[in-house]
């Protein structure tokens, strides 16, 4: 893989090039995204997410041997977890040379891996109170702190990522007028802050030269980001590498003269439908959620663009599920591969049998497995995708696409591993984890019927010795 690595000596740090110039600025386009001693990530593609630091479930030697992703999205939140300002996180302890990433040597992830660093996870739980005008209102491992500003900075300083997103207000719900108003100020301020204390400091020793930087888009219309998204072409378009947005179709409203940036969505993706929508407005690069909501659920993702089959497609009347619950009875003993034409490890040396049986014991390898598979299966995905964008197909594949499979993944079946409190906001209504403590109260019960029923003599100890019992003859 060396050769596929380009040099540290290259010019800039991150290159994007397109491979081919779309027809408009709404469609989709193959580029390759390069990071100077990384592995070249081809667009379109995908970011993988790590909760806490690790990919949910999969070990680094696993990763290496079994999957083929080539870059990470990290979220600052993971790592702070001290409940006094006073204390400092251990990840900012990390001991690193001068051009070090302590990110990366903190979660001691090889060099190829091109990381993303975020302040939030992805999807972000949301939080009680709202961010203010020099904060964000963040989830930690102690409970809901305000990331300040300047806290972020200095953690992207510090800990040096290969791509940093921009701090940006954005809310959980449907913001009113005003709201919108302090949103894109905001916004405004604090993508302004980083650029000039980050990358055009005004001692030029101090600009930070190992990490790019990616300028957020706010899901909100045009007209109320005019000055910002003029600024980012006037004043900050020499310090901005990509561009981060929550809505695909605000990539409409990237300046032109920044067209040739790469463009992140970490916004909602809940089908591979979703996907595609974002990849015909031209997004290079998508943090998928569902991958590891999936397997988490027991679903084996099953489904290739456009279409499988073209043959049993034409004699299906129904659409085909965009998964497989493992879970369910019939694969009790079934043999065959999770995915039949799938060349994942998972579905080479494992099946379906087998990996119902891990679920339903409850054995951490099942979602290991299924974490590998679904993975490949969004490997594939995007290269389908990249083909059909350059054979001029993709429009027509779309519909093939939707029309050949569900537009919602199946309900899960079974219950997945315990949902942790970083992953959903606690409040009143159903229990997201099943009842742990007290799930032995029945066989108490029926102990004690059981014990009822045995004979037992009703004198004491005593006086049965005088009456001679277990006496020696």
């Amino acid at each position: 893989m060396a050769s596929d690595i380009p040099s540290d000596h290259s010019g800039e740090m991150l290159s994007f090039s397109l491979l081919s110039r779309p027809p408009a600025h709404l469609a989709p386009r193959l580029g390759r995204l390069c990071r100077a001693g990384r592995k070249p990530i081809l667009t379109p593609g995908y970011l993988p997410i790590t909760s806490r630091g690790v990919l949910p479930h999969v070990s680094h030697d696993n990763i290496k041997e079994h999957m083929s992703i080539g870059s990470l999205y990290v979220a600052l939140e993971d790592f702070i977890e001290r409940s006094s300002l006073k204390e400092i996180p251990p990840i900012y302890n990390t001991p690193t040379g001068k051009t070090e990433s302590a990110l990366r040597k903190f979660l001691s992830f090889d060099d190829e891996y091109v990381l993303f660093l975020g302040p939030r996870r992805i999807p972000p739980v949301a939080t009680a109170n709202s961010n203010s005008v020099n904060s964000v209102t963040i989830l930690t491992s102690v409970g809901y702190q305000q990331l300040q500003v300047e806290q972020y900075q200095d953690a992207i300083k510090s800990l040096k990522p290969d791509i940093a997103i921009g701090l940006a207000d954005v809310l959980d719900r449907q913001p009113g007028v005003k709201r919108r108003e302090k949103m894109v100020d905001r916004t405004h301020a604090w993508t302004q802050s980083a650029v000039d204390i980050l990358f055009k400091p005004a001692d030029i020793s101090n600009r930070l030269v190992e990490t790019s930087f990616f300028a957020p888009i706010l899901p909100l219309e045009k007209e109320r980001q005019t000055v910002y998204l003029r600024d980012l072409e006037e004043e900050m378009a020499d310090a901005v590498s990509g561009f981060a947005v929550w809505d695909p179709t605000t990539v409409e409203l990237i300046p032109q003269a920044l067209w040739h940036l790469p463009r992140l969505s970490i916004g909602e993706s809940n089908t591979p439908q979703d996907v595609l929508r974002g990849v015909s407005l031209g997004l290079d690069l998508s943090a998928i959620q569902f991958i590891g909501t999936a397997s988490d659920a027991g679903l084996a993702l099953d489904f290739c663009f456009p279409k499988g089959n073209p043959q049993e497609n034409d004699s299906k009347s129904s659409p085909y599920p965009l998964a497989v619950d493992m879970l369910l009875p019939a694969h009790s003993t079934d043999t065959s591969p999770l995915v039949s034409d799938c060349q994942c490890y998972t579905c080479k040396t494992y099946h379906k049998a087998y990996l119902r049986h891990l679920l339903n014991a409850k054995e951490m390898l099942a979602w290991t497995l299924l974490q590998i598979h679904n993975h490949a299966t969004m490997d594939r995905f995007f290269t389908d995708i990249r083909t059909s964008i350059e054979r001029g197909t993709f429009e027509e594949d779309v519909k093939t696409f939707e029309s050949t499979y569900m537009s919602e993944f199946p309900e899960p079946s079974g219950q997945g591993p315990r949902m942790r409190g970083y992953q959903f906001k606690t409040g009143p209504g159903e229990k997201r984890n099943p009842k742990v403590f007290g799930r032995l109260d029945g066989v108490a019960e029926r102990l004690l019927e059981s014990q009822s029923s045995v004979v037992t003599p009703d004198a004491e100890a005593k006086e049965l010795e005088a009456r001679g019992f277990a006496e020696k003859m």
